[in-house]
């Protein structure tokens, strides 16, 4: 049975008061999280650490909420982390107040293919509870942490009620990117279901299609952005990438990138007779809250890789951020899938939230 919004929640962002998502505007995207629950940093610092550690979280949230409200009150979706919400309520109410979207990026951080289902489960109910009781939104979008979807995932969290995930990042050579068969039959064997309208790729392949797609299971996939490059799919959504190359090459690849996904979309429409999503060509942005944080601690002892991955860039990130939001226009992925006839009122949770049984708040299981 899916566990549904809270009875008194608002189905719209902003209060309902919203110009959705015209044609030719991207989707910006925060994971909110603080500095010392990233993956690279794992192998020193640990989930018993976390406590004991300054929280940074707010100040560099805060940055962010300022870049967009500087820029014609860019709206955004804020994938938050339910052990950030639990100890900073009120940066997940002054969010919601402000007029962006407040979607799940589960509770404790864990990576989704090292959790059991079970575990999984209970992590996104708590999750998308609190959320909702803070924020006064049904949270209908998910974010796995490190994109870490699994085809048992997406099956979770369509039973649980959710609209959508923006978890699926299909870029080439990376080492926790990119691990779900979405070919029709990986899906179905693990219970998701085949893709419904398939990614509209060159070639058919699954690198540059659209910006939206839905599963046969009824849960809608907002993939992460690549662009094509000499037939690879190249990582071009934002985070290390935004920090690393410099902002006009990723301006260019930004532009490129919808450009292909508003090819790929019209061969995907003429080729269904003009029954595919009307998305566009919109591009997924993504950001986390410490990359705007160059005063940060630094913990030692990491591998260079995961060094470098954390720390590179991190000075420049919001001067590139005042760029990219003057250059580009953003809605939240609730306005883009609304735009794009994705969800309507029937596609909306309604009624109990179901709180879960599992609590499964502080606790380190990892």
């Amino acid at each position: 049975m899916s566990h549904r919004a809270n009875e008194g929640v608002s189905h719209r962002v902003n209060g309902g008061v919203s110009d959705g998502c015209a044609a030719g505007r991207h989707v910006f995207t925060v994971d909110v999280e603080d500095w010392f629950q990233v993956e690279n940093l794992k192998q020193r610092v640990s989930r018993a650490d976390w406590e004991s550690l300054p929280r940074r979280v707010v100040e560099n949230t805060e940055a962010i909420l300022r870049i967009l409200r500087e820029a014609g009150d860019t709206r955004a979706t804020f994938f938050i982390l339910g052990w950030v919400a639990e100890r900073e309520p009120e940066l997940v109410r002054r969010i919601a107040a402000a007029g962006h979207e407040v979607a799940s990026h589960g509770y404790n951080h864990e990576l989704v293919y090292e959790q059991s289902e079970a575990a999984f489960r209970a992590d996104v109910r708590a999750s998308r509870e609190l959320l909702q009781r803070l924020s006064g939104q049904a949270v209908v979008g998910y974010r796995a942490p490190s994109f870490s979807i699994t085809e048992a995932g997406l099956r979770i969290l369509a039973e649980e009620g959710f609209v959508y995930d923006s978890s699926w990042f299909p870029a080439a050579a990376h080492d926790r990117y990119s691990r779900l068969d979405l070919s029709g039959a990986g899906v179905a064997a693990e219970g998701a279901g085949a893709v419904e309208s398939a990614v509209a790729a060159s070639g058919g392949g699954r690198e540059t299609g659209g910006s939206v797609f839905r599963l046969a299971n009824g849960l809608w996939e907002l993939p992460l952005t690549t662009v094509d490059v000499a037939g690879s799919a190249l990582a071009w959504s934002g985070g290390g990438y935004f920090r690393l190359i410099p902002y006009p090459l990723y301006r260019w690849g930004f532009a490129r990138a919808a450009r292909q996904r508003g090819a790929a979309r019209q061969r995907e429409t003429a080729r269904q007779g003009g029954a595919a999503l009307r998305d566009a060509g919109s591009c997924v942005f993504y950001l986390h809250p410490w990359e705007v944080d160059a005063g940060q601690p630094r913990v030692r002892g990491l591998r260079p890789g995961y060094r470098f991955r954390h720390y590179v860039g991190l000075a420049r990130t919001a001067g590139r951020l005042e760029r990219l939001v003057r250059d580009f226009a953003f809605c939240t992925a609730r306005e883009l899938l609304e735009a794009a006839g994705g969800v309507s009122g029937a596609d909306e949770p309604a009624a109990d939230a179901g709180a879960s049984g599992d609590d499964v708040r502080g606790e380190d299981r990892g």
